[in-house]
Formats: C-alpha cells, structure tokens, sequence
C-alpha cells in the first residue's frame, strides 16, 4: 500500500476545480453530468421547516441511523443493562448525551430538582444536607472527562466476539461536564482527620454504593449537574451524578443521594464481588480503578466499511488513557508489522478521548488495521496476547488491548485477531 495522501488529494481536487471552471460539476469517478448540481432542486424551489418546528431540536431523519443500541442476549433483563455509544458514526471527541451510552442497575429514575437531596454525613464535623438550590450556590467547574465501562471490550478477552464498533468497545463517552467539586462540599461539612475514604451512594433501587480514596475525593471529583451544556439527561443520573476522571465508569454514581466519610473503605456486595480482575493462579486484582491508555479505529470498522472504493481514505478513531494525557497514536494498516504516527486532531485533555486522524491513499487491497495510544505516562497500548500473558482468559474487566479490523478488497470490514 503507497502512502500519498497529499499527492492524490491534489489531482482530485485540480480535476473538480477544472470542472467548475467550466460551470458543469462532474462525479470523481464517473466523469458525467450531475444533475443534483446543474439542475435546480425541490428543496431550493420551496420554504423549509419554520423556527418552531422544533421547540427542542432533533437530528434530521437522515441520521436516524445514529443510536444507541444494545445487545439482547447480553443481560435477562434490559432494566439493568448497558447500551452503546455509536461510535462508529460520530467525529470530534465529544459525545452528544442523546448517544452517549447507558449503564444501569435497576433502570433510569425521574427525580425532581424540588424532591433532590444530597446528604454527607460520617466523620465530619457538620452533617449536612443539601437541596438542588444549596448546591447552585458554591463554585462552578467546568471539566472535560471520558466515562468508560470497566467492562468496555470484556467480550473480546476470549476472541473477536462482535461485528461492530460500537458493540465492542461502545461503552465509552465523552462529555463537558459542570458542577461544584467534591472537595468543596466536604470542606463545607469539615472532613475529620480520620476521615481516609467516602463511600458513595445513589437515590436509586440499587444504589450501586461505591467507595472512593480519600486523595481522589480532593482532587478532581466532580457532583455535576450539567452536560454538554444542558442538563443532565435522566439516563446520566438527572439532576445530579459523580464525575470521577480517569476511573472506572462505576465509580460514576447517578442520582448521588448520600457521601458517608469512613477511616476505612465500606465495601458493597458488588466491589467485593463484581468489580475484580480474575488472574489465572485464582487471585483477583482488586481495587483496579484507573482506565489505562486505549484507542480503537472508528471508521473504517465493522460499521462503517469503505463505500468509495480504492483511492484517498481518512482513517480516525479516539484515544484515551485514565493517566493523564494521550501524547501519541500510532497507525499500522498490516496487521502491527508497521507503524506511523496518526495526526492528533483538536486539543489532548487530560482524561478524555483524543481524536486522531490519519490520511492514506488505499489501492483497494486488503488491509488489518490497528491503533496504539501512549500517554503522558510513557504507557503504551499492550496487545490482547500481552494482556492475556500476564492475566489470562477468566476477565471480563478492564481489556485496554489493541483492537484489530480486517478491511476486506471490496471495503467491508471484519473484526478479527491477528496470531
């Protein structure tokens, strides 16, 4: 496979720019006429939707195709399931809430402002219980941070499992979240010197208690009632949910009703039980909260084949890494023999997704193609056998491995692993 993507781009674009010239748009492959723009269409002739159309606008019915989706078989009960970001389908890094990927307990709960209450209470010196309104009074922060499943990939451990990027590794977005930072709030009730964890707790069935080390509850956990701007959706913990960077998207506890200050962690039946990596001499990793660096190709995927044919191609994906920031992503398009640097697009945050770019000119061959993210750390992406080396097959958790696609010569694209 050449790499040319300049020169290619150059004599596609001196051959469109010649064809204007001459006011008659010809198509890039076929050479003839193309009425859609020498002919005056319906859509120029008439008036369009007025402005209150839509008092809340909706994506246009030709992107109806952007969803979130789920997988039946995965769970007995879709009350305490997941759905999938489609990643596949977007660009930039940031996710719109509508897309962004549900994980739930015991379903999604409609709580009012009005009937919110956030207590914090344990080894403080001031209980306190705070309204909605309390928590509209302190500091506002604004933050940028990727909320990934632990178990985002889990069913790739044992082999490529599913055809499509949004199945595999979809349990992953990306949002702008605002809010008052935890540290404030406890400053506010005095957090005791014995004061070493905070157990979290949500308003749902569920709870889904969680317990946080002291030293991340000050640093940047965030009680955030806003996303993207707006407020939070009901499926992302309205009106108000635990942002904690870089850490595993069970620690993000929604409906946040109740911040317990213990001298040691309080452990639910599922951090016990659940939330452990199963290592092959019969241990369990436990306590493994940090998402280690990651990235995986969006387009072309499973998903989203290559529909024009052989010629200049942009292969994009995200990176991210719970460490800090992504410094580095490489490309390989034969199977990880090679390597070259992508583009990194827009600005690397620190604990969110990184979008990069890499611009080849493909001659309609066969290719398998894979991503490498390395952070500020140093950490380089491991492989699925480097991962497999050291924890063998029993986990479900934390599979931060390379993720390979098979681009077949007509463009169709299969998720498959290279021996």
């Amino acid at each position: 496979m050449t790499d040319e993507p300049a020169t290619s781009r150059r004599a596609f674009l001196a051959g469109t720019a010649a064809a204007g010239a001459g006011l008659v748009a010809t198509s890039a492959t076929a050479q003839t006429p193309d009425p859609l723009i020498t002919e005056v269409q319906e859509w120029a002739s008439i008036f369009g939707d007025p402005v209150d159309a839509t008092p809340y606008g909706m994506p246009i019915e030709f992107e109806s195709h952007v969803v979130r989706r789920n997988v039946e078989w995965l769970t007995e009960s879709t009350a305490s399931s997941i759905n999938f970001t489609p990643i596949h389908a977007l660009e930039g890094t940031i996710t719109p809430q509508g897309c962004a990927f549900e994980r739930h307990h015991s379903g999604a709960i409609s709580l009012s402002k009005s009937d919110y209450r956030l207590m914090i209470n344990g080894l403080v010196d001031k209980p306190l219980v705070f309204t909605f309104e309390d928590l509209l009074r302190f500091p506002r922060q604004i933050t940028t941070a990727f909320c990934e499943c632990a178990a985002n990939g889990g069913m790739e451990w044992g082999g490529a499992q599913l055809e499509g990027c949004q199945f595999t590794q979809g349990m992953i977005h990306n949002m702008e979240y605002t809010g008052v930072m935890l540290r404030d709030l406890l400053a506010e009730a005095g957090v005791q010197t014995e004061g070493k964890w905070v157990y979290v707790e949500g308003a749902d069935a569920s709870s889904n208690g969680r317990s946080i080390p002291m030293e991340k509850a000050l640093d940047d956990v965030m009680v955030a009632f806003f996303a993207n701007g707006e407020a939070l959706r009901k499926e992302h913990g309205y009106p108000v949910r635990l942002v904690v960077p870089g850490w595993e998207g069970n620690m993000w506890v929604k409906w946040i009703r109740r911040i317990g200050v213990y001298d040691q962690a309080v452990e639910s039946r599922e951090e016990t039980s659940k939330y452990t990596d199963l290592m092959p001499d019969g241990r369990a990793r436990k306590w493994t909260w940090v998402m280690d660096a990651k990235s995986v190709i969006t387009s072309p995927s499973p998903q989203a084949p290559i529909r024009h044919g052989a010629g200049p191609l942009v292969i994009t994906g995200l990176a991210w890494s719970g460490n800090g920031r992504i410094t580095r992503v490489d490309v390989s398009t034969d199977g990880g023999n090679t390597w070259t640097p992508a583009r990194i697009s827009g600005d690397a945050k620190s604990k969110a997704l990184t979008r990069f770019h890499h611009d080849i000119n493909w001659d309609g061959q066969e290719m398998f193609i894979m991503s490498r993210a390395i952070d500020e750390t140093g950490y380089v992406q491991p492989t699925k056998q480097a991962l497999r080396d050291i924890r063998g097959l029993n986990n479900v958790y934390h599979n931060n491995s390379i993720q390979t696609w098979w681009v077949r010569a007509d463009g169709e694209v299969e998720n498959v692993e290279i021996a």
